[in-house]
């Protein structure tokens, strides 16, 4: 016979289901595109407590096995339960040791299924994820949201950058960015981004991968411009007293 809980204890039937109700520790933008030889992206290291930039050296973007990358906006907490969920999918595909591996392609159509599944389950994963890859020299690149809405694309952005960064792409990408060109355009975009978005913080990785292999850039800083007449007096023009 089962022993009865004591009417005082913290846990009772409340306790057996939770759901994270809204998201605590959150990345802002990641900013992702194709160039001739693989794919760039780019995310900055801030994580904010609400309103609050709490942590200043967040990773958000992270290997996932031999041919692909992953970036992430959104709750970071979720950011590491997908990679322990990704952990394993390499892990079981590596144990078969036929000599396959998992490219982008599948590895993002997993992550679509994983998000629509959680939404279904109304209980989300609170991310939006950009999945790039290069494999047999095919180059990949799409996106998820937490309520698994997915595509693919040659650029996509997460956040504040779909709203900020993808008008700057569809004037300026082509399908012969060489590398330099393609972080000078991401880097723009992360600029736009570190002037208009409040969570964004001025401390920032470039991921890079192409058939050869995955590279991630050391944290640095972008040359500013705070002085513009906009930024100077923001009010200037405004209604009311304040």
């Amino acid at each position: 016979m089962a022993s009865k809980q004591p009417e005082n204890s913290l846990l009772g039937p409340e306790a057996d289901s939770q759901r994270t109700l809204y998201p605590y520790v959150t990345g802002t933008s990641v900013v992702a595109l194709k160039y001739k030889d693989g794919i760039l992206m780019a995310a900055d290291m801030g994580g904010s407590y609400g309103s609050t930039l709490r942590y200043k050296s967040v990773e958000r973007m992270k290997p996932i096995g031999k041919h692909s990358l992953l970036g992430a906006s959104g709750e970071i907490s979720d950011f590491q339960e997908i990679l322990h969920y990704l952990d394993e999918l390499i892990l079981y595909d590596n144990m078969w040791d036929d000599g396959n591996s998992l490219g982008p392609k599948e590895v993002h159509n997993y992550l679509t299924r994983v998000m629509y599944n959680r939404r279904n389950k109304f209980n989300p994963l609170w991310n939006s994820l950009v999945l790039g890859g290069v494999k047999n020299g095919q180059k990949y690149l799409g996106t998820v949201s937490m309520i698994g809405v997915n595509f693919e694309d040659n650029h996509v952005a997460t956040g504040f950058g779909n709203h900020l960064a993808r008008p700057i792409l569809r004037q300026e990408w082509h399908e012969n960015l060489s590398f330099e060109d393609g972080v000078r355009l991401l880097e723009k975009c992360m600029r736009v981004l570190l002037y208009r978005d409040r969570s964004a913080i001025n401390k920032l990785q470039i991921a890079k991968i192409t058939e050869e292999g995955m590279t991630i850039s050391q944290p640095y800083s972008l040359k500013t411009y705070w002085e513009f007449s906009a930024f100077a007096n923001p009010a200037q023009g405004a209604v009311g007293s304040w």
